[in-house]
C-alpha cells in the first residue's frame, strides 16, 4: 500500500510540464521582466526556471544580478542543498520510479540458487539507492515548494488579514518569503528575518505554481 502511494507521488512529479512551461521559456520571460524594471516577476520566473534546470549557469548569474540590482540580500544555500538539488526533479522522479520497480522485481524474483539470491540482493540495493537519491532531492526542494516571491513594491505586512491598521514592516519587491497560511484574500508569510505577518494574496506569488 505504502509503496503504491509513493509510486503515485513519484509519477506525479515525473509528469511532463505543461506547454510553454519550460526552463528556457521561464528564463526568457524573466529576462523580459528584468529589462522592464520588474524585479519581483523577474526573480519569480528565474526561481521557477531554476527548479527545472538547477545547473543552468545563465539562470544563476541573471538571478544574482537582478537581486543585486534590486538591493536584495544574496541567497545562501547549504552544502546539502547544492549537492542534492543539482539534477532535474523530473529526471530524479523517474529515477525513483525505476528504483521502486527494480526493488519490486528483485523482491519477487526467485530464490532457487545462490546466484539468484546475490542478484536479488544487488537489485534491491541498487533500487534503494535510486529511491534515496530521489528522496534527497525532494528534501532539498521542499523549502522551494513553500516559498514565494513578493511581486509588488513596498508590500505592507500586517498583524492580521485585514487591509487596515499600521504595517508591522514592509517587504521589498523581489524578496523571497516562506508561505505558511492563507485566509481569504491574504497570505501568511515569514520573512528571511524571521518576522511573520499577513500580506495581500495578490502581492506574493508561489515559486512552485
Amino acid at each position: 500500500m505504502a509503496a503504491g502511494l509513493l509510486l503515485g507521488a513519484l509519477q506525479a512529479l515525473a509528469a511532463p510540464a505543461p506547454a510553454g512551461y519550460s526552463a528556457a521559456d521561464l528564463y526568457n520571460l524573466a529576462n523580459s521582466y528584468a529589462r522592464a524594471g520588474k524585479p519581483g516577476m523577474a526573480v519569480l520566473n528565474y526561481e521557477r526556471a531554476r527548479l527545472l534546470a538547477p545547473n543552468d549557469p545563465d539562470v544563476e548569474a541573471n538571478l544574482r544580478f537582478v537581486r543585486s540590482s534590486a538591493h536584495l540580500p544574496a541567497e545562501t544555500r547549504s552544502t546539502f542543498d547544492r549537492v542534492a538539488g543539482t539534477a532535474s526533479p523530473f529526471l530524479l522522479a523517474w529515477l525513483g520510479i525505476a528504483g521502486l520497480i527494480i526493488v519490486g522485481a528483485s523482491v519477487l524474483a526467485g530464490r532457487s540458487s545462490v546466484r539468484h539470491r546475490r542478484s536479488r540482493r544487488a537489485g534491491i540495493l541498487l533500487g534503494l539507492c535510486m529511491v534515496s537519491l530521489t528522496i534527497c532531492n525532494g528534501i532539498a526542494l521542499w523549502p522551494k515548494l513553500h516559498a514565494g516571491v513578493v511581486i509588488v513594491a513596498a508590500t505592507p505586512v500586517r498583524v492580521s488579514p485585514v487591509p487596515m491598521g499600521d504595517a508591522l514592516f514592509t517587504l521589498a519587491e523581489g524578496e523571497t518569503v516562506k508561505l505558511t497560511g492563507v485566509h481569504e484574500g491574504f497570505t501568511l508569510i515569514r520573512a528571511r528575518s524571521g518576522r511573520s505577518g499577513w500580506v495581500p494574496k495578490a502581492n506574493v506569488a508561489p515559486i512552485a505554481p
